[in-house]
C-alpha cells in the first residue's frame, strides 16, 4: 500500500471515531514550499459530512495521524490545510526500493495493443515543420504507451493518390528533362515537390492569360490546359494505364527513399505502412453491412448517408451517388482491416491536426455504431498548427520549412553556441558534428512536445537552442554535469550506495520524491497522450537538482556515506532523465 493509501484510509479512520461520520474520499496536494510538510491533506471538502472549524478538525486528524501512523513524525494546519511531515527513514526505504528496480517508472506490457498512427504525408513533396510536430507527437505518445504497459504498433497511411500527386508527375514529365535524384544530387521529396510547386506556377500563368482573354477566374481555374491534364492523369491512373502507372511508381519511389531518410534524421519509426492507393477502395463491403443493420440509409439518388442529427452531428454521405467512396468510406475501412491485420489491437490513435476534429469525431462515432467493440478505444491526439515568427506556410508556394533543413538549422545553431562555451576541446570533428546534431535534435523535440498538444507553437529555432531555461540543451547539460560527478567518484572510488538510516537534507527529500513520482507521470502522461507532461516533469526534476547541486556538497564533504549517498542520488536522478528524455525520442550526451 502506498503512503498516500495508508494515510486516506487513517484519515477516514480518523474521522469515523472522531465525528461518527463517513468520509467518502480524501483529497491530497503537495505541501507548499514555504510550509513545512511532504504532503498535505485538504480539510475544506470533508466539510461536507464534519461540521466544525477546519483548523480544528485539521489539528485532530493531524494528532491522530502522527499516533497511529508511523511514517508521520509531526504536522501542521495552515487554514483548512492539514501539512504531514513524513519520516526520513520512509524516503530511505522508498529510494532503495527504486534503485533495486530494473527500468524504474516502465510497466511490464499486459492487455490488448495499441495501434498510433502518425505522420501520414502525401507523396508530392518533402515532410515540413507541421509534419515534425506530427511525427514527434506520435512516435513520443507511442514510446510513453509503451512505458505504461501496453504493446504499441505504430503505422502510418500513406497518401500516394490523387490530384496532387498527378500535378507533380504531370509538370515532371513536362519541365523535368528526365532528371532524377541521382543526377540532381536532391533528395527525391524535395525534387518532386519542386514540380508541385513548379505546377502551381505554371498553373497560375494559364489562368492569369485565361484571365486576360475574358474569362472570369472562376472559369480560368476550372479550365486551364494544365489542370483538365492532371485530372486526365489521374483517370488514366484509376483505369490502369501502364505508362502512368509506371511514372507513378517511380516518382513515389524516390519520395519514399526521401522519407526514409528523414525519419532517420529525426529519430523515428513505423512498424507497417498502408498506402491509400490499396485503402481508397476499402470500406465499401462495410457501407453495405451498415445498411443491412440500419446503420446507413440511401437516398433516393443512390447514394449512402449516415444520419448523426440525434447525436448532435449532421448527415455524412459515405457513398456517392454513382458507388465511388469518400474519405470517410476509406477510413473505415483502413480502421477495420488494421484490426484484422492485428487481431490484438483495442484501440487506436490518429495524430492528426485540429483542423480533423470533425471528422474523427464521425469516424468514431460511424464505427460504433458498426459494433466494432475496439471503437470505444479510438483517440483522435488533435494538435495545433506550427507557425513561424514570419507567418503561415504554404506548400505550393514553396514557403515552408523543410524539415531537413531544420534539422540542419538547429544543429548549426547548437554548434555556434557550443563553440562560443569553448568546452569542447579534445573533440574531433566529427565528434563535434554528432554532438551538435544531439543538442539540436534535443532542442527541437522538447521546445515542441514541451508544449501541450492542443496548443498552436509559434516555433522559434533560435529560442530553442538556448541552454538555460525550460529547453532541452539545459536539460542535457544538467544530465552531462551528472555524468561527469559520476565519473569524478569513480576515480576517487567513491561509491553510488546507501547503508543505513540517514538523516536526509531537504534537497535531497525533494529530489527522491519528485524520482517517486516518475511512474505516476508516464501513467498521467499515457492517460492524457500528452508528451508535454513528461517535459515539463523532467525539467522540474532538473531544477531540483540544479537546487541541489548548489545547496549541497557531493564529492566536497568530508562524509563518506554523505558522499556515496549523493553520488547515488545523482546516479538515480539521471538515469530518470536519460529515460524520460527516451520517451520523448530525445538522446543526452555524455559530454557537452
Amino acid at each position: 500500500m502506498s503512503l498516500q493509501s495508508t494515510i486516506e484510509t487513517h484519515v477516514k479512520a480518523a474521522v469515523a471515531e472522531i465525528y461518527k461520520a463517513e468520509l467518502p474520499a480524501v483529497e491530497f496536494q503537495a505541501t507548499r514550499k514555504e510550509f513545512e510538510g511532504d504532503i498535505t491533506v485538504v480539510v475544506f471538502p470533508m466539510l461536507r459530512v464534519v461540521k466544525g472549524n477546519p483548523v480544528q478538525i485539521g489539528t485532530q486528524i493531524g494528532e491522530y495521524l502522527v499516533a497511529q501512523v508511523e511514517e508521520i513524525t509531526a504536522f501542521n494546519v495552515v487554514k483548512g490545510f492539514l501539512n504531514l511531515v513524513v519520516a526520513d527513514a520512509f524516503y530511505m526505504n522508498a529510494f532503495a526500493e527504486i534503485q533495486a528496480t530494473e527500468n524504474f517508472g516502465k510497466t511490464p506490457e499486459a492487455g490488448k495493443a495499441v495501434m498510433v498512427e502518425y505522420s501520414s504525408p502525401n507523396t508530392n513533396k518533402p515532410l515540413h515543420l507541421g509534419h515534425v510536430r506530427n511525427v514527434l507527437l506520435g512516435y513520443s505518445v507511442s514510446e510513453i504507451i509503451k512505458a505504461a504497459g501496453s504493446k504499441v504498433y505504430k503505422t502510418q497511411i500513406i497518401n500516394d493518390r490523387g490530384i496532387h500527386i498527378c500535378k507533380s508527375m504531370l509538370a515532371w514529365e513536362r519541365y523535368g528533362n528526365g532528371e532524377t535524384p541521382e543526377s540532381t544530387g536532391l533528395k527525391g521529396d524535395k525534387l518532386v515537390g519542386n514540380y508541385y510547386v513548379k505546377f502551381d506556377q505554371e498553373y497560375k500563368k494559364e489562368v492569369a492569360a485565361l484571365v486576360a482573354q475574358g474569362k472570369s477566374e472562376e472559369e480560368a481555374k476550372k479550365e486551364a490546359p494544365l489542370l483538365l491534364e492532371a485530372q486526365e492523369m489521374l483517370r488514366k491512373w484509376e483505369a490502369g494505364d501502364a505508362e502512368t502507372v509506371a511514372l507513378w511508381k517511380k516518382m513515389n519511389q524516390w519520395v519514399y527513399d526521401g522519407f526514409e531518410v528523414t525519419y532517420k534524421n529525426i529519430g523515428v519509426d513505423f512498424d507497417s505502412y498502408y498506402y491509400e492507393s490499396n485503402t481508397y477502395l476499402l470500406g465499401k463491403d462495410n457501407i453495405e453491412e451498415g445498411l443491412k443493420k440500419g446503420v446507413f440509409e440511401k437516398d433516393p439518388d443512390g447514394s449512402v448517408w449516415c444520419d448523426l442529427t440525434e447525436d448532435g452531428l449532421d448527415r455524412k454521405i459515405v457513398l456517392r451517388a454513382d458507388g465511388t467512396a469518400v474519405y470517410m468510406t476509406q477510413d473505415i475501412g483502413t480502421a477495420i482491416q488494421r484490426v484484422k491485420d492485428h487481431p490484438d489491437v483495442g484501440g487506436m490513435i490518429y495524430t492528426v491536426g485540429n483542423e480533423q476534429d470533425y471528422h474523427f469525431q464521425v469516424l468514431f462515432l460511424i464505427l460504433k455504431k458498426l459494433g466494432y467493440d475496439w471503437a470505444e478505444n479510438l483517440f483522435h491526439l488533435s494538435y495545433g498548427m506550427v507557425d513561424l515568427p514570419s507567418g503561415k506556410m504554404k506548400s505550393r508556394e514553396g514557403t515552408v520549412v523543410d524539415a531537413d533543413d531544420l534539422i540542419n538549422e538547429v544543429a548549426a545553431t547548437a554548434g555556434e553556441i557550443s563553440e562560443e562555451l569553448g568546452k569542447l576541446d579534445g573533440y574531433t570533428d566529427e565528434e563535434k558534428k554528432a554532438l551538435y546534431k544531439t543538442i539540436g535534435l534535443g532542442a527541437l523535440k522538447y521546445y515542441i512536445l514541451k508544449v501541450d498538444p492542443k496548443k498552436r507553437i509559434l516555433f522559434d529555432p533560435k529560442e530553442s537552442v538556448d541552454f538555460q531555461g525550460n529547453t532541452g540543451p539545459f536539460i542535457q547539460y544538467t544530465y552531462v554535469r551528472i555524468q561527469a560527478i559520476l565519473r569524478k567518484a569513480k576515480e576517487l572510488n567513491v561509491p553510488a550506495s546507501v547503508e543505513g538510516a540517514r538523516d536526509l537534507h531537504s534537497k535531497e527529500k525533494e529530489l527522491i520524491k519528485l524520482v517517486q513520482d516518475y511512474p505516476a507521470t508516464i501513467q498521467l502522461a499515457a492517460a492524457q497522450k500528452s508528451p508535454a507532461i513528461i517535459a515539463n516533469y523532467t525539467y522540474d526534476l532538473v531544477k531540483e537538482y540544479n537546487s541541489f547541486f548548489q545547496q549541497v556538497q557531493i564529492l566536497g564533504t568530508d562524509n563518506v556515506a554523505d558522499q556515496s549517498f549523493r553520488v547515488a542520488l545523482s546516479k538515480e536522478v539521471g538515469q530518470v532523465i536519460e529515460s524520460a528524455f527516451g520517451l520523448l525520442g530525445i538522446d543526452v550526451p555524455e559530454r557537452m
